[in-house]
């Protein structure tokens, strides 16, 4: 598999766990409160975001498992994280939450992390 198709792949992997983790947080907003009787299970089992959940779980899966057959597993298991930096961003652009100093330094050091993986595997 060429670097760019995987690449790519990997940009793919990120955008689905990211549209993953922002469903289950618009499937829980449209589902509370939580009251673990018969009617919330209804809601649950009626809300759109909650099939798009498990359609992205598969998707993700799918593509990770065909990611991983390709590519070295260190840096594949690494960028596969990078959805932690993703929805940290997202939440923070769309849903307003706020970055502690702490976060942004984790994230920093979660996607310095990836590049040094991927580049000491490119020497390889």
């Amino acid at each position: 598999m060429k670097r760019s198709t995987m690449l790519m792949g990997f940009l793919l992997l990120v955008a689905i766990d990211t549209f993953v983790q922002v469903g289950f947080k618009l499937a829980g907003n449209n589902t509370l409160p939580v009251t673990l009787d018969l009617p919330w299970l209804e809601r649950v089992a009626r809300e759109p975001w909650v099939i798009g959940v498990l359609l992205g779980y598969g998707a993700a899966f799918l593509t990770y498992m065909t990611l991983i057959k390709h590519a070295p597993i260190g840096p594949a298991f690494a960028a596969s994280h990078m959805e932690i930096v993703t929805v940290t961003l997202f939440s923070v652009l769309v849903f307003g939450d706020t970055l502690t100093l702490w976060q942004a330094v984790g994230c920093c050091a979660i996607v310095t992390g990836v590049l040094v993986l991927a580049a000491t595997e490119a020497r390889s």
